[in-house]
């Protein structure tokens, strides 16, 4: 055969790293190469896409160029690798081959919502597939949640039981058509299918289990229903009898609950709704995002999220979730729908007994909900990884900061999971693996690979063993769906943690060193690590609790951070906590503690007669006995609370704190009181030291609770500006790094940023990560790498 050659005619192999399987980017090379008339082929590999493309110079160049600025809507280009070859004068044709081995240098996509095409198709009677509840292509649906390996084809996911049909199968084979490779493709007559059961273990009497579903909301009934990442529990937000037997079933009496609407017209009249949030809402992702309540709203849906302002809102993002919205507007043809003010709204919480992980499987959820939900809508896909929702919050006053996920509006996240797991985060530097456990509560781990850095989905406090065993099984899957052998293991300082012991445990198996990170080094560093910081910060870490190097449980802190190394500069006045952990969930010990140490222990004795356990607390403080000091701001946040009658006893963290923040907004502009704080200096180690009391004893006599917490936070604001600004100028440094659980006070956050901004300092805060303890892991993967480059260990 004569072959002919072309010498204006290049060859280059790319190698394109980033989330680019999984996604639709292997069709879109096929297709885009073929327009310009290109010849090669492409592949998934384990370091993500290997493509060989030939053709003239310019068209080659266009061709690359065009890989990263016209990928599909779900892809992320990192880097293009490029390499010269020689021109394969014989090939004709573009072609798509099947996946490589290799060492895996790539990530799985995460979970997303529905795709305008397949919502088109799930609602339009005359397809093939009208309301299939697991409708999907390479632009939405499951990826994360059903893979158990990479490179991500369809025999490594929970799919691969499932053989697909003839039509299925020749989309799936159709580079031109959008399901080209979409492993999680089926359709009604070969894909995964609905079953409706009793909560004791039988079938549901009803022909359409979807339809039945619905039927039982409305009744009252509290229903389970299996989604991508796990259960869900819900039942009809307008019926307050319903809402508070979910709660009393679930052992979640005050918590707020998650809200799931149509489309954000239903919201009209019942929350505040800002361009930057409807984006956050519609996006691909599909987060709870915390919305400002309008006046109406508690009217309208009693007792979903009480003595707070906010309420957690999403929209449907599972096909399961769009069919019950359509089937409660009678099933219209088209989505037309969708833009309408939808009347049905549903509570969807959690599907997990009080304190344990998410409910994952069928058999876990009839053995584990049985007692919570009176049916369970299941499906037969299994699912690999459990995967809550995101929460997160957008602030205009925070700076665009590009995320992993594209995202470039002010957010901060509270709960990163769904939608955003396994999404990397970009690190300054390349460096070794390492593997962080996170710390006790809200845990997660991190995985720290070349110049990225993975955080785990939210797994939650490790105090049952069922979470336990959820972390040892992230941890493994982490390292598995990575192809990851950890040079260094990280954890909390805190010997007692699960997540310590686990991590210890994993050192030890690897025979790689143990790192140990202390709580609140991890929080500034995890900002550092998200912002790729270089060089020292100023950093205040505040929150509710965490082991100080002194052995003392800390909590407000002002640090100087500087990679592996930390000082501590200075840090709040301790509070007794009189009866230890206890006092942290019962804010009315945290006001006996603080009158006790104002010298005003008759007027504890007098507020707080009716507790049961009065005597007691006062004899602890008496005696100096159980009664551990500390230093944390959440501490004082929760004796301000005491001291106000806001909350005396607390059903979940930092209930006390969000009502006070709550009545301060509803209040307005506070002003700060006068001497409501002095800064000691306390030898010998020169320690700056904010004491708070005076702010304290202002409050005692202060009749209103609304107008106390505005003052509080106006007085506390002013009062950690001037501490931070005082070493700001002692030091030289001029990056303020804001962090931990307190930082989700919205109040002091922006209230902090703009004092300290006014100032011409640079601020800092937790975004793309949260700023409480679901950020430490990553934290105590950027110290870790830090202590390996000193080459200490």
């Amino acid at each position: 055969m004569l072959i002919v050659v072309d010498p204006t005619r290049v060859a280059r192999r790319l190698y394109v790293r980033g989330v680019v399987q999984g996604v639709g980017f292997r069709p879109f090379v096929y297709r885009f190469a073929n327009k310009l008339g290109l010849v090669g082929w492409v592949r998934n590999d384990g370091g993500g896409v290997e493509i060989e493309v030939e053709g003239s110079e310019p068209l080659v160049q266009a061709f690359t160029q065009c890989l990263a600025t016209e990928a599909p809507p779900l892809a992320r280009v990192d880097v293009i690798e490029p390499e010269v070859i020689p021109p394969d004068h014989s090939r004709k044709g573009f072609a798509i081959l099947p996946s490589a081995e290799g060492a895996i240098a790539t990530a799985i996509g995460p979970d997303v919502g529905v795709c305008p095409a397949c919502l088109a198709e799930l609602f339009d009677p005359h397809d093939r597939r009208w309301r299939y509840p697991f409708i999907n292509c390479t632009h939405c649906g499951p990826r994360y949640t059903i893979t158990r390996s990479l490179p991500y084809d369809r025999a490594r996911t929970s799919m691969a039981g499932f053989e697909l049909c003839p039509g299925c199968a020749a989309e799936y084979r159709d580079p031109c058509d959008r399901r080209f490779h979409a492993e999680p493709n089926a359709c009604p007559v070969c894909g995964p299918q609905l079953s409706l059961i009793e909560a004791h273990g039988v079938p549901a009497l009803a022909r359409d289990p979807l339809a039945e579903t619905l039927r039982r909301l409305q009744l009252g009934e509290i229903v389970a229903i299996k989604g991508l990442g796990g259960f869900h529990l819900a039942c009809d937000a307008a019926n307050p009898e319903a809402v508070a037997r979910l709660r009393e079933r679930k052992q979640r009496p005050h918590r707020p609950l998650a809200l799931m609407v149509a489309n954000c017209a239903s919201l009209k009249g019942l929350a505040k709704l800002s361009a930057a949030e409807t984006a956050v809402l519609e996006s691909a992702e599909r987060p709870i995002v915390l919305l400002e309540k309008r006046a109406g709203f508690d009217a309208a849906f009693p007792g979903i999220a009480p003595d707070t302002d906010e309420v957690g809102v999403l929209l449907p993002y599972a096909p399961i979730h769009y069919l019950l919205f359509h089937e409660a507007a009678g099933r219209p043809a088209g989505t037309d729908w969708l833009d309408e003010a939808q009347p049905l709204a549903l509570v969807m919480t959690s599907a997990n007994p009080h304190g344990e992980p998410l409910v994952q499987g069928n058999d876990e959820a009839l053995e584990r909900l049985s007692e919570i939900a009176d049916v369970l809508l299941m499906h037969n896909r299994d699912i690999v990884v459990r995967c809550d929702d995101s929460v997160l919050r957008v602030r205009s006053d925070l700076p665009s900061v590009p995320g992993p996920d594209r995202s470039d509006s002010g957010v901060q996240f509270l709960r990163r999971a769904r939608g955003f797991t396994p999404l990397a985060m970009p690190l300054d530097a390349r460096g070794p693996a390492v593997l962080a456990f996170g710390p006790h509560f809200k845990a997660t781990l991190c995985l720290a690979r070349g110049s990225e850095a993975f955080l785990s989905q939210h797994i939650g406090g490790l105090d049952n063993p069922a979470a336990c065993v959820a972390l040892d099984e992230a941890a493994a899957h982490l390292q598995t769906i990575l192809s990851v052998r950890p040079a260094a293991v990280a954890h909390d300082a805190h010997p007692d943690y699960y997540s310590t012991r686990a991590a210890l445990a994993m050192a030890d198996a690897l025979d790689v060193p143990s790192i140990a990170v202390l709580h609140h080094h991890a929080h500034i560093a995890a900002v550092c690590a998200e912002h790729r910081l270089d060089g020292p910060v100023l950093g205040l870490a505040a929150d509710g609790v965490g082991l100080g190097a002194d052995g003392l449980p800390w909590g407000g802190e002002l640090l100087y951070v500087d990679g592996a190394e930390f000082r501590r500069l200075g840090h709040l006045s301790p509070l007794p906590l009189p009866g230890g952990d206890r006092a942290a969930r019962e804010p009315w010990r945290m006001a006996c503690g603080a009158l006790h140490a104002l010298g005003r222990s008759d007027e504890a004795a007098r507020r707080f007669a009716a507790e049961p356990n009065l005597e007691q607390v006062l004899a602890m403080l008496v005696h100096g006995t159980r009664c551990p000091p500390s230093t944390s701001l959440g501490r004082w946040f929760d004796a301000a609370a005491g001291l106000l009658g806001v909350c005396n006893a607390m059903s979940y963290e930092g209930q006390a704190a969000i009502r006070l923040e709550t009545l301060a907004r509803a209040y307005g502009v506070g002003l700060p009181l006068s001497g409501g704080y002095h800064i000691d200096s306390r030898p010998p180690d020169g320690l700056s030291v904010l004491n708070l009391y005076p702010l304290l004893m202002q409050l005692i006599d202060e009749p209103d609770a609304a107008c106390g917490a505005a003052h509080f936070h106006a007085t506390l604001i002013d009062d950690l500006v001037q501490w931070i600004g005082d070493a700001a100028y002692a030091t030289g440094i001029r990056r303020v790094v804001l962090a931990g659980g307190c930082l989700n006070n919205r109040l002091l956050a922006t209230g902090l940023r703009a004092r300290l901004s006014s100032r011409g300092l640079t601020v800092f805060e937790a975004q793309h990560v949260p700023p409480g303890d679901g950020g430490i892991a990553l934290g105590q993967a950027w110290v870790a790498r830090a202590e390996l480059r000193r080459g200490v260990l």
